[in-house]
């Protein structure tokens, strides 16, 4: 449990390092942090309908993030290569063959 919660505080420190405002900082970094750790693509377990809609919400959330972030590699995956973990839910992710750059799938 005391990893969940260390992932979750890495996390959110990367994202409010590159929050475009304060609403982004301190409502939607802990948001995103937290929702995370659940078992689901982080696009639907935001209640997103797509992984276009994901790349949007983080673009104008997080700009520096994003623009950092590879075209061909998942936002929860990008997140969790960040602060060099693995999220929760991809050792028992269904589409790891579909994860680009993942290496669980090795």
């Amino acid at each position: 449990m005391r990893d969940l919660a260390a992932m979750e505080k890495a996390v959110l420190t990367l994202l409010q390092a590159h929050a475009g405002d304060e609403y982004s900082k301190n409502f939607m970094a802990p948001l995103i942090a937290k929702t995370s750790l659940q078992m689901g693509h982080l696009y639907s377990d935001l209640g997103l309908s797509s992984r276009e809609e994901m790349g949007k919400l983080m673009t104008k959330h997080f700009p520096s993030l994003a623009k950092l972030k590879p075209d061909d590699i998942r936002w929860k995956k990008y997140l969790y290569d960040c602060i060099g973990k693995t999220a929760p839910a991809c050792a028992t992710c269904g589409d790891i063959s579909n994860c680009f750059h993942c290496t669980l799938a090795s």
